[in-house]
């Protein structure tokens, strides 16, 4: 049985243990003995904006994805705001069209209706916007981008 749940600090490991995966899965392995290291690192720093749901079977993590929490400056007379960016999610190749996907999905966005975010912004893959279509997501039409 999946179990959809959000991570703690504790769950480094098991993020690093998908993202290894993730990066074998499109480029072929690759040799980083720092790797578990980076990402803990990167983990701990990031708790206080981050969100991450994982989707775990038996104890193996078979999804993940995670959520920027960007609260807006405030403003007078203005209640307070917040947006988010969906990153990173991942479920390997074998589990996929499981419904994994749809219920980290699910779980991320019942969060950011709950704590009344204004907009969930992302950058899909290719082959990820039909996914992303039929859970509602259109393209935006109001912010700019510089690629640098």
């Amino acid at each position: 049985m999946v179990e959809v749940r959000l991570a703690g600090r504790a769950d480094a490991p098991l993020v690093a243990a998908l993202r290894a995966e993730w990066t074998v899965e499109v480029g072929g392995p690759v040799a980083d003995p720092t790797f578990a290291d980076r990402l803990c690192a990167w983990w701990e720093a990031e708790q206080d904006r981050r969100l991450t749901w994982l989707a775990v079977d038996g104890g193996t993590p078979v999804g993940m994805v995670n959520l920027a929490v960007f609260e807006r400056m405030p403003r007078p007379g203005q209640p307070p705001s917040r947006w988010g960016y969906l990153g990173n999610a991942y479920v390997p190749a074998g589990r996929r069209s499981q419904g994994i996907g749809t219920a980290l999905l699910q779980a991320l966005l019942a969060h950011a209706r709950a704590e009344g975010f204004v907009r969930i912004v992302l950058s899909p893959s290719e082959r990820s916007l039909p996914f992303y279509r039929r859970a509602g997501f259109e393209p935006g039409t109001s912010l700019l981008v510089l690629t640098l």
